[in-house]
């Protein structure tokens, strides 16, 4: 019986032309990363954020997901590279940007929950004709007679003027004399339905002249709009911002999407952040981090100097060992979490260096 090297040579020569080395699994890549500008996060991540592959921030509102995109892009567009920002609730503040070093001129900011500005109605000058302006000769009498106008045009109106001064506060009821009334037909009020499992609160951002628009629209226009950069290529970064969503909505769109997207990252050399409240990259993202809510700095009793930050690593992908030797026990818990967690600490403007 021939051995099992040789019946493996066998199955793999055999269907080298669909299907190449179908026994090997694919070696592991270790990927190039592109630096933050933040020591103490590319110290926990090795270096940087991958290129070329989908980077997952995930936290929930004041936790510097924002601030290490902005720090990130920053680094690229000073190096001389095109950036995208997708922004899926029109979130992002330029002078903002441009606080943290980003230059906007290298920068495409997509904005898919800006309404657009309303055309200026143009001035139509137009005269009335001069048959129009002259006042018609009164006809006197009863069909052009003496005796003034027929009677039941002069009962017309009437019963609405009775009414009116009967009853001045409400001059709009109906009156309650003999004459026939006009019906009219009763408009009936039409209200956007809302989804009743999804809280009041998860719309709050999506209010607009006290009428509740659904995210559905924008979330669609953002997908659409990443799925056209990835495929055109040109940007060495591409951050989807969905931070403005909550979980109900964020995880909703298919995983096929974000292996679609990490696809074309790939192929594009692009890399891919996404700004989210919940992970739901999934086995797509490369990398995933979690930002815990920042604390504010307690170095002046009245003034704010900075908030301090800190990250854990929930996911990583493709690490190169630093040693050749793999240990056969799983190291403590204690001690992953140190080499996986950061901290560090974002200083206001005023504040200056200390």
């Amino acid at each position: 019986m021939p051995a099992a090297s040789a019946i493996r040579l066998q199955i793999e020569s055999a269907l080298a032309a669909r299907i190449p080395a179908a026994l090997t699994p694919a070696p592991r890549i270790v990927r190039p990363v592109a630096a933050t500008g933040i020591d103490a996060l590319d110290e926990v991540v090795r270096g940087g954020l991958p290129v070329g592959a989908l980077t997952e921030l995930v936290g929930p509102e004041c936790s510097g997901r924002t601030s290490v995109a902005l720090k990130f892009v920053a680094g690229l567009t000073r190096a001389g590279r095109v950036c995208a920002w997708i922004d899926v609730s029109n979130a992002l503040d330029p002078a903002s940007a441009a606080a943290a070093g980003v230059d906007l001129e290298r920068l495409l900011w997509v904005r898919c929950g800006a309404a657009k500005p309303a055309a200026p109605h143009a001035q139509q000058h137009f005269s009335l004709p001069e048959k129009y302006l002259t006042p018609a000769p009164a006809i006197k009498g009863l069909h052009g007679g003496g005796c003034g106008g027929h009677s039941r045009g002069e009962v017309k109106g009437l019963a609405a003027a009775v009414s009116g001064l009967l009853r001045p506060e409400a001059p709009n009821l109906a009156p309650r004399c003999a004459e026939p009334q006009r019906r009219e037909r009763r408009r009936t009020e039409s209200f956007e339905a809302r989804d009743s499992q999804v809280p009041a609160s998860a719309y709050g951002p999506w209010r607009t002249a006290g009428v509740w628009a659904r995210p559905w629209t924008q979330l669609d226009q953002a997908l659409r709009a990443t799925d056209l950069v990835l495929q055109g290529g040109g940007f060495s970064a591409v951050v989807l911002d969905l931070g403005g969503l909550t979980p109900e909505f964020a995880s909703r769109v298919p995983l096929a999407t974000w292996f679609r997207y990490r696809a074309a990252a790939e192929r594009t050399q692009a890399s891919l952040l996404l700004l989210a409240q919940y992970g739901c990259a999934k086995s797509s993202a490369e990398l995933s981090l979690r930002l815990q809510p920042g604390d504010a700095l307690r170095e002046e009793s009245t003034l704010f100097t900075g908030m301090a930050y800190s990250v854990d690593v929930m996911r990583r992908r493709f690490t190169c060992a630093a040693e050749n030797v793999v240990p056969l026990r799983k190291p403590p818990q204690s001690a992953n979490e140190r080499a996986n967690a950061a901290n560090w600490q974002s200083r206001a403007a005023w504040a200056g260096v200390r």
